[in-house]
């Protein structure tokens, strides 16, 4: 109601500068205007500027008093709690176009550390230049998987839990206070997510669209209320939902110590909350009581390597040469 009043007095404000423009345009050549209209006329006009000037002052007090009476949006106070956003990422193709989209939409959101862990034990300059360009605050981690799970004796990896566990292990040497969530390189995400969560007081989950042939993963909700689970995947899960599904506040991880991540792929996400010793109780339902879909469990085609064309001297001293370095280029065989 507030916002379409002040739409229509913005309206009337315009229109009345337009009138008013009209008038003074007119008055401004007063010779031509004696000569068009009688001395009546011009006692009217001035008469009517005087009307327009006074209904545009009280508009815009009508529009100071509106606007000091909006309460301003949560994320545009003084103090709010800090987002933590976990990305775990690995060297590929995709790494920097995925990173680059994700963390551009991160931009739009206020009070947010973005906590990047790498899976690898060199530093990658790549996500370092970019980190520092988009100019967030941001910690830059190098967390490989543990060397026996390369072994041909694991054939599913553990993947992205050393990069979580990495991370969560930074919150609790840093971190006081706020929320974190796992937000993998590769998926989509609305900036009102982040919004939904930044005030969690334990645990909060939310719904994951594109997710398995269900489509969807969420906690389902009754009459506000816990009622069940919809996963395309429930198995013997006792929280069968994906990592995207839930943010953690950080006071509350603070009083678990022993809370992490287990090396157990498909499980990762039950046992992590599992270690949070937690029950449905404990849970808020966010995203409108879970009626909402703020993320999506999206893939980006799988890319291979460049060719060698790019390396034939007749591209010497072109542009090519500098593109060269940031691109993956195909072995020699």
């Amino acid at each position: 109601m507030k916002r379409a009043a002040l739409t229509n007095i913005f309206l009337g404000i315009m229109a009345m500068f337009m009138t008013l423009a009209i008038f003074r345009s007119a008055t401004s050549s007063g010779k031509d205007l004696l000569e068009m209209n009688t001395r009546e006329d011009s006692l009217i006009i001035a008469r009517e500027l005087s009307r327009f000037e006074g209904l545009i002052n009280r508009s815009m007090e009508d529009v100071k008093i509106m606007m000091s009476d909006m309460p301003a949006p949560r994320s545009t106070r003084e103090t709010i709690p800090t987002v933590y956003v976990i990305t775990p990422t690995y060297k590929r193709y995709e790494q920097i176009p995925e990173l680059t989209r994700l963390g551009q939409t991160l931009l739009n959101v206020p009070k947010l550390h973005w906590i990047v862990a790498d899976d690898a034990k060199d530093n990658n300059l790549e996500v370092i230049s970019l980190l520092k360009t988009l100019g967030m605050p941001y910690t830059y981690l190098l967390t490989p998987m543990p060397e026996k799970f390369h072994e041909p004796k694991y054939k599913v990896k553990p993947k992205g839990v050393a990069n979580r566990n990495g991370a969560i292990n930074w919150i609790r040497l840093h971190a006081t206070e706020g929320v974190f969530y796992f937000a993998d390189d590769d998926n989509t995400y609305d900036i009102r997510l982040f919004e939904e969560i930044r005030y969690t007081k334990k645990v909060s989950m939310l719904p994951v669209g594109l997710l398995t042939h269900y489509g969807l993963s969420t906690p389902v909700v009754k009459n506000g209320k816990f009622f069940g689970w919809y996963d395309g995947w429930i198995a013997n899960r006792h929280y069968p939902i994906d990592m995207a599904s839930f943010a953690v506040s950080v006071p509350f991880f603070l009083t678990r110590p022993k809370a992490k991540m287990p090396y157990s792929p498909g499980y990762e996400e039950t046992g992590f909350l599992d270690s949070l010793n937690i029950t449905m109780n404990d849970v808020e339902f966010v995203a409108d009581n879970c009626t909402k879909i703020y993320v999506w469990h999206t893939k980006t085609v799988k890319n291979y390597a460049s060719s060698r064309d790019i390396l034939q001297a007749k591209w010497n001293d072109t542009n090519l040469r500098d593109l060269q370095k940031v691109m993956m280029i195909k072995r020699k065989e």
